[in-house]
């Protein structure tokens, strides 16, 4: 995401001087596998493990099927028109309708928004558990007053980071993401020694058990939904695209690679979470949201003082998702407000700071808005529905590109041309994880919470729309799409 924090006009845009191509094919790497790592593995892994048991890494594995098929057509259309606004871009050209390009956007920012209430929630979890972990007394690690109350601190926090002003660093990126993995490759290798020392059981790899008693097909199918929340991250590369080496030959093969590194990742802890929890244990650990992974490196090293440094190498791993997530939706409001399609309101900047302050403030509400009514009026954990409302929103948007894909390929090709029949697949598999059989009862929840939030959107436009044909006589609708990010 290319982001600027100025006020300058659309002509003065095009004046600026062009994104400086600083990213080759080892830094955009890191940059596509830390911002598909970091918060998904730790959110979801053990509600998928309730719904299919010891085959949790086969839904990672059909998430990551339909993961690919859509960065097929992201890669198609990112070699196709090279700029920086993604989805929205990709749907304002191949439909030229700016209500429908609005929603696109404005999905894209409630994902956001959502993902980082889950990674709020994931770092409080963890934190508290740290803290307690630790020795200092009085820490109310169990407590769901707790993690919501830090939890929301958290995003407050959050706000004061980006008012202040956070300039994208991949080198940055690139620690961080080292760290992301150096957690992983911890749980990783304690279901290794585990399994090595014969206290962990493999054969529980290829059992079926399903808490919901649903057949094979529909478990690994509401699995894979849940699993969809941890394949995300791939689609933000694209907003790097003006600052890469050679995008159009660069992007398809980094961006696959991408994905298969992560999906490694997931397959091989899951199979640690399987060989080191114990049979019949899985339901008492999934009940301590976020604390799965914990659970593996305390059950398989209770001699190590590995445990106790585990919390916080989770702390910084949903920290940094939780960061650009929030960065990356307040900017978009920012954009949005200035292409006359939001409140003017929402394109305000600091005079000193340059930071979009309004954007800002706004997403964060919503945010703690979106904490509270979760915890206290969800039927089912927090976690869970914040991370399936993000996958909801984002396999809505996943099946407009690839349908756009398909609309656009009268345009001439790009370097990349995905196989004809992905886009299609594609589309359909996204909307097959949309429907309500893809989720528990208890988990509709989501639709709700998506519903709400894009009714927020539908609010502001309306508003904007009659601000805009009423006082200043003009239409409502996107300007420069090029630079919606800017």
């Amino acid at each position: 995401m290319s982001t600027s924090s100025g006020a300058e006009t659309v002509g003065e845009q095009d004046s600026e001087p062009e994104l400086k191509r600083v990213m080759g094919p080892k830094l955009l790497l890191l940059f596509i596998v830390g911002d598909i790592l970091g918060a998904g593995i730790y959110a979801v892994t053990g509600e998928m493990a309730l719904e299919v048991g010891g085959i949790v890494w086969v839904p990672f594995l059909v998430a990551f099927a339909v993961a690919t098929l859509t960065a097929m057509s992201y890669l198609e259309l990112v070699t196709k028109f090279p700029e920086a606004a993604g989805a929205a871009l990709y749907t304002h050209k191949a439909f030229g309708i700016h209500f429908v390009t609005f929603l696109v956007a404005f999905a894209v920012i409630c994902s956001g928004i959502t993902s980082a209430s889950t990674a709020s929630n994931l770092l409080a979890t963890n934190l508290l558990a740290g803290l307690d972990s630790a020795g200092i007394d009085g820490i109310p690690s169990e407590s769901n007053t707790a993690i919501t109350v830090v939890a929301m601190g958290f995003m407050v926090v959050l706000a004061g980071i980006n008012l202040r002003g956070v300039g994208e660093s991949v080198k940055f990126n690139v620690i961080l993401t080292l760290i992301e993995i150096s957690a992983l490759v911890i749980v990783i290798v304690i279901g290794l020694v585990v399994v090595g020392r014969g206290d962990g059981d493999l054969g529980r790899m290829v059992v079926f058990e399903s808490g919901s008693e649903r057949g094979l097909f529909l478990a690994v199918t509401v699995a894979t939904a849940i699993a969809f929340f941890a394949m995300v991250g791939f689609e933000d590369s694209v907003n790097m695209v003006e600052e890469v080496k050679d995008p159009e030959r660069t992007f398809p093969r980094i961006m696959l690679t991408g994905l298969g590194i992560a999906v490694v990742f997931y397959v091989l802890v899951s199979i640690s979470v399987v060989a080191v929890i114990p049979e019949g244990e899985i339901e008492t650990v999934v009940a301590e949201e976020g604390r799965v992974l914990l659970n593996v490196v305390t059950t398989g090293a209770p001699g190590l003082p590995i445990d106790k440094i585990f919390p916080f190498l989770t702390v910084v791993a949903v920290a940094n998702t939780a960061l650009i997530n929030m960065l990356m939706a307040s900017r978009l409001l920012y954009g949005l407000a200035r292409q006359d399609v939001l409140p003017r309101s929402l394109g305000k900047v600091l005079p000193i700071r340059r930071t979009p302050w309004v954007g800002i403030l706004f997403s964060t509400v919503l945010a703690l808005g979106l904490i509270i009514a979760v915890t206290f009026l969800a039927d089912t954990s927090v976690i869970a529905a914040l991370s399936g409302t993000t996958a909801l929103l984002l396999l809505c948007v996943f099946a407009v590109v690839n349908i756009a894909c398909v609309v656009l390929r009268r345009v001439p090709d790009g370097r990349f041309t995905a196989p004809t029949w992905t886009p299609y697949v594609g589309a359909l598999a996204c909307l097959a994880l949309v429907g309500p059989w893809a989720r528990d009862r208890e988990d509709w929840v989501q639709y709700r919470v998506a519903l709400g939030l894009l009714v927020v959107g539908l609010v502001l436009w309306v508003f904007t729309w009659l601000t805009n044909r009423g006082i200043r006589a003009k239409k409502t609708g996107f300007r420069d799409i090029e630079h919606l990010e800017d």
